[in-house]
């Protein structure tokens, strides 16, 4: 029986197996999947086992799951079509017999407006619907999200936002890496459902204060209309798909959608959750 964590090559997937070998999980029990597997080529030298798995190959996701597993789905990534893929795993995992399946989700997915939520609440009900021993982890924002305002405010000067005094409580991707370690690594989560979120929540003012700091420069936060907003996107040279999805996404967070400070993860990892400077001050050069 193995540990099998899908979408091990990206971002959350590969901290989540440096965190199952730090806390005592054997490599030869650990499957990384994923579709690049040269970025897991360290784990296989350090005995990780890997393997390809491509959400839009159904092949090749049943033939990494076995009965009894523990299966680690990480959220696929292709607007409009992650419904699907993750629907591929979902039913290799009920046919394959595994002991449980845990997903990545988002906040409050089945009542929330987040504009990401919608294909999350229904990745939920096949879940539910599949008969399956299940966890589900609604991870929060991740603090990671804003390195690229950290690139923006280092050569503007300027967070600018349609936030509206909304407030964000990220947490750090090792910080859900590490209460997915524990959820698959302890009893007590069947049938969980774990809302995810950072100890503090922050507002865009705040934000543009730890920029000005890690930057040793002043930054200041514009805060200005939705409209305003995607017409600066815009002329940035963003598309429409893409001005519309930060123009909405700052809507929820002017909404409340991603402030929730539950405490739920700092207590599941044992530990503070990490501060938005720590985050973005590793991002530095």
């Amino acid at each position: 029986m193995s540990i099998v964590v899908t979408g091990a090559t990206g971002h959350l997937g590969r901290h989540v197996v440096e965190e199952l070998l730090e806390r005592g999980v054997a490599p030869a029990d650990v499957v990384a999947g994923g579709r690049a597997l040269e970025r897991v080529a360290d784990l296989a030298e350090r005995g990780v086992r890997t393997a390809r798995v491509d959400y839009d190959d159904p092949a090749s996701v049943a033939a990494v799951l076995g009965e009894g597993d523990t299966v680690l789905l990480i959220s696929a990534s292709e607007p409009g079509r992650r419904v699907q893929q993750r629907g591929t795993v979902i039913d290799a995992a009920a046919r394959a017999g595994v002991a449980r399946l845990v997903y990545t989700s988002v906040l409050a997915a089945d009542t929330t407006a987040l504009v990401l939520a919608p294909e999350h609440k229904a990745t939920e009900e096949l879940l539910a619907a599949s008969g399956l021993t299940t966890t589900v982890l609604r991870n929060g924002w991740y603090s990671e999200n804003y390195v690229p305002t950290l690139e923006q405010a280092r050569a503007t000067g300027v967070v600018l936002s349609s936030t509206g005094g909304g407030r964000v409580a990220s947490a750090a991707r090792d910080d859900y890496a590490a209460a997915a370690a524990v959820v698959l690594t302890t009893d007590g989560h069947e049938g969980a459902v774990h809302e995810l979120s950072g100890d503090t929540a922050w507002a865009f003012d705040e934000l543009a204060a730890v920029l000005s700091e890690l930057l040793g420069r002043e930054v200041q936060h514009d805060d200005v209309t939705p409209e305003e907003h995607r017409a600066a996107l815009l002329a940035a040279g963003l598309d429409e798909a893409t001005a519309g999805f930060v123009v909405a996404l700052d809507g929820n967070i002017r909404d409340g959608a991603l402030a929730a400070t539950s405490g739920t993860l700092s207590r599941l990892i044992g530990r503070p959750t990490t501060p938005l400077a720590d985050t973005l001050r590793r991002a530095l050069p």
